[in-house]
């Protein structure tokens, strides 16, 4: 299976027009034709389907209170964690200076490519399809958008869990690496020194597979 086979596997759509997934994946810094265009329209086909998502889940929402769970899932560093737990990185077109120091692609070309996916997607097979793969990649972060759950991710709800109960900083170890440098899953290992309590996670980038571990530990916690 392709590189571009599985990243459609992991999205939940096939392109009819391979040309359009191309140019959602090359950064200007690349050539054109590049995925700016896509990505003006990604985000607003991203903005409705949240919109749609989240009126659905939480009728007794109101306008405000929608309107913050909106916009803490369509922030950038909402998009590029999405973006990293997809594996996206790996797929990249990028130019010179594209990258930020030890080769980390910056996460604002992480959320704007993710964008322009979901805009590529809009374009091949219409709305339905690219709300299915929106709602694929957000996955739990929308289903856990409460009124004020989903506000903070796991590592920040751990560290407040601890600091009230007067525990240690929780410490994070990658513990095993799989797959070619370009794509490759990480584990991670949260451990809590004090209460000898730990957590695992797995993700396409380290800070993904961190936020897993941490919720694995949070869910001991609460037990």
């Amino acid at each position: 299976m392709s590189d571009d086979a599985r990243l459609e596997q992991r999205l939940g759509h096939r392109f009819g027009d391979a040309a359009l997934l191309r140019q959602a994946l090359t950064h200007r810094s690349f050539g054109a034709p590049h995925n700016e265009r896509l990505e003006f329209l990604g985000d607003g086909v991203l903005g409705c389907v949240v919109a749609e998502a989240l009126i659905a889940r939480h009728p007794q929402s109101s306008e405000g209170e929608l309107s913050r769970q909106r916009a803490s899932l369509v922030r950038r560093e909402s998009l590029a964690e999405a973006a990293s737990t997809l594996g996206l990185a790996g797929h990249l077109r990028l130019g010179p200076g594209a990258r930020e120091g030890s080769a980390a692609i910056r996460p604002s070309i992480l959320a704007d490519a993710l964008e322009a996916l979901i805009g590529a997607i809009f374009l091949d097979g219409g709305y339905d399809a690219a709300r299915a793969a929106v709602i694929r990649v957000l996955g739990d972060a929308l289903e856990g958008a409460g009124e004020d759950a989903g506000a903070k991710d796991p590592k920040t709800r751990l560290q407040e869990v601890l600091q009230a109960r007067r525990q240690g900083l929780p410490r994070y170890d990658v513990v095993a690496t799989h797959g070619a440098a370009h794509q490759q899953t990480f584990d991670v290992e949260c451990r809590i020194e004090g209460l000898g309590l730990s957590g695992r996670g797995s993700g396409f980038s380290r800070r993904a597979a961190e936020q897993q571990a941490a919720a694995d530990l949070l869910r001991k916690l609460d037990r």
